[in-house]
């Protein structure tokens, strides 16, 4: 299992050992003590399943409060996963990281607290499993505006399908202001 540290600090992208042969293959999708031994040091609480299709963009999301930290993975098809930093102070505070995720590498991206987060569908569909730091507290959930020009995330469809919610969250310069950041 490989830890791959990534910028904004914080971030990690995550490559598992595969075991394929005739039948399929086998992977270990989370170890705690070798996710520690990588840095990755968090008690998951929840474990979320997503299923979209081609074009769909769910984000920017996050939890304010105790916050939320995330360990996603790709089951079925592909995504462009992205991490905001909103940590107050961050010296990279507003910058987003860009990842794609897929059920052929197995690989996963790890969001500590203090991120925003989002991902877009590339393939026909796509099934994501992602484990989470705090029980889901429909209270403390917020984020901003998916397309936001301040942050500039440059997603890989011309034509996305974004939620009710997300066409009107608040953008980043209110975010901004509400972190006082």
């Amino acid at each position: 299992m490989q830890f791959e540290d990534l910028v904004p600090e914080g971030l990690k992208l995550v490559t598992p050992r595969v075991f394929p042969d005739d039948r399929g293959f086998f992977f270990e999708s989370y170890h705690r003590p070798r996710y520690s031994e990588g840095g990755i040091e968090v008690e998951f609480v929840q474990d979320n399943h997503s299923h979209s299709t081609y074009g769909t963009i769910r984000g920017m999301h996050f939890q304010s409060g105790v916050g939320q930290a995330k360990l996603l993975r790709v089951a079925n098809g592909r995504i462009f996963d992205v991490a905001v930093d909103i940590r107050p102070g961050s010296a990279t505070f507003g910058q987003w990281k860009g990842v794609y995720l897929d059920s052929e590498t197995h690989q996963q991206l790890y969001v500590p607290v203090g991120f925003a987060h989002g991902f877009c569908v590339v393939s026909e569909e796509a099934t994501v499993m992602y484990k989470v730091s705090s029980v889901y507290d429909g209270a403390t959930e917020t984020g901003f505006k998916w397309n936001d020009p301040d942050v500039g995330i440059e997603w890989p469809v011309d034509e996305p399908c974004i939620s009710a919610r997300d066409q009107t969250a608040q953008s980043f310069a209110d975010l901004r202001a509400e972190l006082g950041a």
